[in-house]
């Protein structure tokens, strides 16, 4: 792609100098944005950060910028339990109660917007089939505890097959994505707590 944005001529020069200062600009941005994705990376494998980010990463669609991201955001996982934390992050549906009637309706979008949105996009990854581990998957899994590897792949397994039954229902797929990642949220907590508790953050 782009080789061939490169390649695009135009005949009349002012187009083509506005083109070549978009594509400079677009590139350039790119590369800072590589620059610093490469930064948070090299963070990430600091303390306290790295073992929390090594175990988050034993789950599908939650790389290293992810995680730190995660990390970061939540912070003590430690105050949350598995059901806690889907309600910290505003994933969990809003209610109207009125007497003896109780109504449900979209989730609450309450708490932390950046690490919601983490985790529905990484909801998404586990929609396609898992069977065994990816290659990269294995990498990552190497950097994380044994226990950390068995609670990733159990959750990765679990959460597959809850994609699976919302498509076999024909439940709309945003509404399925939420509802994962109100999932993957608890799986993210049960790998990022017990790690947190055997390293403690320190105090800020």
């Amino acid at each position: 792609h782009h080789t061939w944005l490169h390649q695009h001529r135009f005949a009349d020069p002012a187009l083509q100098a506005t083109y070549d200062t978009c594509l400079e600009t677009v590139e350039l941005t790119l590369d800072r944005r590589d620059r610093l994705d490469a930064r948070v990376a090299a963070l990430a494998e600091t303390e306290p950060y790295a073992e929390v980010v090594h175990a988050l990463m034993c789950l599908r669609g939650i790389n290293v910028l992810t995680a730190f991201g995660l990390a970061v955001e939540v912070g003590d996982w430690t105050r949350f339990t598995g059901k806690t934390i889907g309600a910290y992050l505003g994933l969990v549906p809003s209610e109207h109660s009125s007497g003896a009637t109780r109504s449900q309706g979209s989730i609450t979008k309450t708490g932390n917007a950046h690490a919601r949105r983490l985790l529905v996009e990484a909801a998404w990854h586990h929609r396609r089939p898992y069977r065994t581990a990816t290659r990269d998957m294995r990498a990552r899994w190497d950097k994380a505890d044994e226990a950390s590897r068995v609670r990733g792949h159990q959750g990765n397994q679990r959460l597959h097959r809850q994609w699976e039954k919302f498509e076999a229902s024909h439940k709309r797929r945003v509404i399925a994505d939420v509802a994962v990642a109100r999932e993957l949220a608890g799986w993210c907590w049960s790998l990022a707590a017990p790690v947190q508790r055997e390293h403690p953050w320190p105090a800020d």
